[in-house]
């Protein structure tokens, strides 16, 4: 594992409530937001639920707002962390130097450390699989699970690395930051915003509104090619999980690179959870069914091995 990945980041303590935009009431977001100091960047987490075990969602590209139906059903069960890595969503904004797939690693660590979070439940979305498991591959004695969700956890190739390499081009993310066709495309019906209210949607979509959290999107994107660290790291990671069980969801119109036959061969005894009409969000297409298979494959008894 490079320097790069296993970087070591500084933090303060976590303050008490930070402040919540206008444009974010309560009835949208019911859960309080709370701060943590990383490398001089402050980043905003949620912290939710009772004395359950942690459920720790990541997805670096968007923000945390696509776990809140999720949340919603299982914060009775468990308690629910999840955050905005510094440059995305409610954290400050950092410069296009910052705006790395292992600085958001290193960021999802520095939570988990200063939560001192164990016993972790860690469900990941997207190119957030590569940025937790490398966060986790040296903290792997607090990991209880894994529940990757539409995502890889493997350094990318053949047309995953291509398509990766087209989102995360310079030519691209311009024309997102400039148009914001995307984070209107993903805040809609077909993207995260299938179960959120129309008041929901549009706070979704107002998280994403600045040009400089649209460009950092792209920048995960383009991480996951550019910086084979980390995925070196997540590999390193699921090797070391290799005794911890797996719960993959995809939704059954969302796989488009064949992720679930992978998963099959990487972890043949995982649980599959898979959303009937479900595409690129099964976690927001179905969070009752989801939720439901979280609940239930944790509750299970571990599979002899």
């Amino acid at each position: 594992m490079s320097e790069k990945t296993t970087r070591t980041t500084r933090t303060t303590t976590p303050t008490a409530v930070a402040p919540r935009p206008d444009w974010l009431p309560e009835e949208v977001w019911p859960t309080p937001l709370r701060t943590l100091r990383v490398d001089g960047r402050t980043m905003v987490y949620s912290d939710t639920g009772g004395d359950g075990p942690v459920l720790l969602m990541v997805h670096v590209g968007l923000w945390s707002m696509v776990w809140g139906g999720l949340i919603e059903e299982l914060r009775g069960d468990f308690r629910c962390v999840t955050l905005d890595v510094p440059g995305a969503g409610l954290s400050e904004r950092t410069p296009p130097a910052e705006q790395t797939l292992s600085r958001a690693s290193a960021a999802i660590g520095a939570l988990v450390d200063a939560l001192d979070l164990r016993e972790v439940t860690l469900a990941f979305h997207d190119t957030g699989g590569l940025a937790a498991l490398a966060a986790v591959a040296s903290r792997t004695e607090r990991i209880a699970g894994l529940v990757g969700v539409a995502t890889f956890a493997w350094p990318p190739r053949g047309r995953v690395r291509w398509a990766l390499r087209v989102m995360g081009s310079a030519v691209v993310r311009e024309v997102t930051a400039l148009t914001g066709f995307l984070a209107w495309g993903s805040a809609g019906r077909f993207g995260v915003g299938r179960s959120m209210t129309r008041a929901q949607r549009r706070a979704c979509r107002r998280g994403m509104r600045d040009r400089s959290a649209r460009r950092f999107t792209h920048r995960m994107f383009r991480g996951a090619v550019t910086e084979p660290e980390v995925g070196a790291a997540a590999a390193v990671a699921v090797e070391r999980l290799a005794d911890r069980p797996v719960l993959t969801v995809f939704g059954r119109l969302g796989d488009y690179f064949g992720f679930q036959r992978r998963w099959r061969r990487l972890r043949p005894d995982a649980t599959t959870c898979v959303v009937p009409w479900g595409m690129h969000f099964p976690m927001c297409d179905d969070p009752a069914l989801v939720g439901d298979a979280i609940r239930t494959w944790h509750a299970a008894p571990l599979p002899d091995r």
